[in-house]
Parts: structure tokens; C-alpha cells; sequence
């Protein structure tokens, strides 16, 4: 640990700057000048004449929010292929199963227990993947099963827990339609976005 901050205002200024260095990870764009930035921040604390005028500033902001857009929706159509790729090809595979809705899943292993309707509440253990095999979320890696509404989760999870018997274990394939869509989810989930899970359903509660 650094000897750098040592009363409690030095820390939690400290934070604040790890607070607001995090959401510029978040939401960076070409470019982006941390000096600037700090500059900035120190004019409008001292109470300074801004170096740059608003209506400046607002016609930056503006390209740059329509370079990102532009950007963004690049990046969507390049996602959105690459998983209409993905299906039609896992589509071919014999354990596959394709439903009416377009989702795709291989049973692993069938269970015994009830099935959960659209009302129940479910305990489940789940490994979610891109199709390139990057982790964005697993129960499993957390040594927790997780606990929800079955249709309280995405339309993809809310179809198929509804076919498996309790015990069972399904792998999951979800079009970006049954799964967060054009909006994705934070930074893990890009939109257009084709979901893999593992899905262990362990009780109907």
C-alpha cells in the first residue's frame, strides 16, 4: 500500500479519483487527455475563467457522441453477424435442439424433478459465456447458486428452464433477441450479443 495519503481527506480524495477514474474507463473515446481532464477539474474548483468556451465544449461533445454512435452501431452489425453465423453452424450439430423462438440447446443431463412454470421461483447454477468463450458471468466461479423468478431473467433462460426437469443441465445458446438485444448489458455484454450458458437447474423453490 502507498505512504502517499495518509490523514483520511487524503483517502477519500483519493477516491473520489478512483471513483471518477472508473467511470472514464467505462465511457472512454479516442483521444481521451487525462491532463485535459485535469485541468478542468482544477479551473471549476478554483472558480477560474474556463480556457474553452461552452458552446465549444458542447459542439466536442456532440461529434464525439456521434463518432462513438457510429462507432458502436460498426461494431453492432460486425456482433450481430458473427452470431447468425454461430447458430446457423451450431444449428447443424445433431444433440442441438432448435425452438420455435430460435433458441438452441444440448442437454447435458436430465433430471427427474418437476418442471417450473413461468410463476415459479428457481435455484439454478449458470456459466455464461460469449461465443468466443469469454466469461461474463458464472454462479459456479462465485460458489453460489443463484435464486430468481422464472421470468424475471432474459426470454431465453425464461423459455428453457420451463422445459428442463429439476436436476437437469442444459447448454444454452441465446440469439441476442431472447438475450439483452440491442442494448446489451454494461460493459460485458456488447449489443447483438449471442449468449452461451450452462444452466444447472437445482431446485423449483
Amino acid at each position: 500500500m502507498s505512504d502517499l495519503f495518509n490523514t483520511d481527506a487524503e483517502k477519500a480524495s483519493y477516491g473520489i479519483g478512483l471513483q471518477m477514474g472508473e467511470q472514464l474507463k467505462a465511457n472512454p473515446f479516442e483521444g481521451l487527455n487525462l491532463h485535459s481532464v485535469f485541468e478542468g477539474m482544477k479551473d471549476a474548483y478554483a472558480g477560474d475563467a474556463f480556457r474553452v468556451e461552452i458552446p465549444e465544449i458542447q459542439a466536442a461533445f456532440e461529434k464525439i457522441n456521434t463518432e462513438i454512435q457510429a462507432r458502436r452501431e460498426e461494431e453492432s452489425k460486425v456482433l450481430s453477424a458473427e452470431g447468425v453465423a454461430f447458430l446457423e453452424e451450431n444449428a447443424k450439430r445433431a444433440e442441438i435442439t432448435v425452438t420455435e423462438s430460435g433458441l438452441q440447446y444440448e442437454v447435458i443431463t436430465t433430471g427427474e424433478g418437476a418442471k417450473p412454470t413461468a410463476d415459479s421461483k428457481v435455484r439454478v447454477h449458470y456459466h455464461g459465456t460469449l461465443v468466443n468463450g469469454t466469461v461474463f458471468d458464472s454462479s459456479y466461479d462465485r460458489g453460489e447458486p443463484a435464486e430468481f423468478p422464472v421470468n424475471g431473467v432474459i426470454k431465453g433462460w425464461t423459455e428453457a428452464l420451463q422445459l428442463m426437469p429439476a436436476g437437469s443441465k442444459w447448454r444454452l445458446y441465446v440469439p441476442h433477441e431472447l438475450a439483452y438485444g440491442e442494448r446489451g448489458a454494461g460493459a460485458a455484454i456488447a449489443p447483438f450479443s449471442t449468449l452461451v450458458f450452462d444452466v444447472e437447474l437445482l431446485d423449483v423453490l
